[in-house]
């Protein structure tokens, strides 16, 4: 099949390094997102987010005119959905929250009108199961002129299919190109046709398989780390409670040669696997009993660490009578999700931030090196950089960015009470 042209749908974490590893292909890409903001960023051939090398690759690819970005869906031979899938919280306590696929269906709606026979559509939102086939619906009903896989079978106009992305933020543009890749298909000929367009770049083996199962196996990889990270979370909680350094602990259990225990830390974060376990769970509450409970301990995290901070400013009034809560002075390090990025989707750190800002003491300072402006949530906070010296009462170290690692927080001068959940002052 000739993919001449391709259609980015959602120029976010994932969309933007796609779009550029197709058009350093010489693709011609088209880029659409409703941010206007970032459509006339990337038009200038530069970027809005942090991601190491993608500045170049898009200042590359615009240059050379082979990417261009848009609010509007423009004919193409091949789309990709890369529109965030979040989820709906439960407004009872303990329920299930369940996958919004509202941003799935715009996309649809957006890309509808320009379809044509013999182009392929590949949904690369992470997305419970069934969602390829619930956009291919939403599709069909928009274009009852076209057929589609669940109509026509091989024999569709439209190919259909699902290929999660597998990448690490902070390595999108080496991931990319080196991981394997789960590509499935609606039928085998969608399968195929989507395996063709990712060679274009992918250097890692393209493993077909069904739509389902290409869906399944995303949230199956984010549950086991949630699982593994829960684990880690829990000993740490223990550890404390028994007066056991949990990073020594770690180290040392980490010796045998069939444990591999992972680094707790504030909560998990992210939009994929803060999200996805949700996803199973909602499909399959009675079976995942395992994957909820894990979700349920990395969500508890961050309470845990805002009662520490409570400890602390608790214990800081104790030594000082002459002082109130409105004298005390909190340093907040890091607010992103995981260390050296400015993504803060479903971050804990933020979170445990946000929380600590509502607490009524007399200043929150928050030490984010990847951001410029704190978000509307921090408001009435002060965002400081790294290399100013503070000298907060209570310190709260909540991601291990490099610019804190090698004494880098220390070099602010006083610390105050420490509380380090990432074991960098241990």
């Amino acid at each position: 099949m000739q993919f001449d042209t391709v259609c980015v749908i959602g120029l976010g974490y994932i969309g933007l390094p796609t779009a550029a590893a197709f058009a350093g292909r010489r693709k011609k890409v088209i880029g659409v997102d409703i941010n206007q903001h970032a459509v006339d960023t990337i038009n200038r051939g530069e970027i809005h987010i942090v991601e190491p090398e993608l500045d170049i690759a898009v200042h590359a690819a615009v240059k050379e005119g082979n990417l261009h970005a848009t609010t509007r869906p423009e004919p193409a031979d091949a789309f990709l959905v890369a529109v965030p899938t979040p989820f709906k919280k439960g407004t009872d306590a303990g329920s299930i929250p369940t996958p919004d696929l509202s941003y799935i269906q715009a996309a649809s709606d957006s890309i509808a009108p320009v379809l044509k026979k013999g182009d392929l559509v590949i949904l690369e939102s992470t997305s419970p199961v069934g969602a390829t086939e619930q956009m291919s619906a939403w599709l069909a009903e928009a274009r009852p002129d076209l057929s589609f896989p669940q109509q026509a079978g091989e024999e569709s106009d439209i190919r259909i299919a699902h290929c999660p992305e597998r990448v690490l933020p902070g390595h999108v543009m080496h991931e990319l190109i080196e991981n394997d890749r789960i590509i499935g298909g609606m039928t085998d000929k969608c399968a195929e046709a989507a395996c063709e367009l990712y060679k274009t770049f992918v250097r890692g083996e393209c493993l077909l398989t069904t739509a389902r199962t290409a869906e399944m196996a995303k949230l199956t990889e984010n549950a086991f780390r949630d699982v593994n990270i829960a684990f880690a979370n829990e000993l740490s909680i223990i550890c404390d409670k028994v007066d056991i350094s949990v990073w020594e602990l770690i180290r040392l259990a980490n010796r045998h040669p069939r444990v591999n225990i992972l680094q707790p830390g504030p909560g998990v974060g992210g939009h994929c696997i803060a999200v996805d376990p949700w996803f199973i769970v909602s499909e399959t509450p009675e079976q995942a009993r395992l994957i909820r409970t894990a979700r349920e301990v990395n969500d508890s995290k961050p309470d845990w660490v805002i009662e520490k901070v409570k400890a602390a400013a608790a214990d800081f009034l104790l030594s000082n009578p002459d002082k109130t809560v409105k004298d005390i002075t909190i340093a907040c390090y890091g607010v992103a999700f995981k260390p050296d990025i400015d993504d803060l989707r479903e971050s804990p750190a933020l979170r445990i931030a946000v929380e600590v800002s509502r607490l009524s003491f007399g200043s929150l300072l928050i030490v984010e090196p990847n951001i410029k402006k704190l978000p509307d949530s921090l408001s009435g906070c002060t965002l400081v950089d790294v290399t100013e010296k503070i000298e907060p009462d209570i310190t709260v170290v909540l991601v291990d960015h490099k610019e804190f690692q090698n004494g880098g927080i220390r070099k602010g001068g006083w610390l105050g009470r420490l509380i380090d959940v990432k074991g960098l002052y241990e």
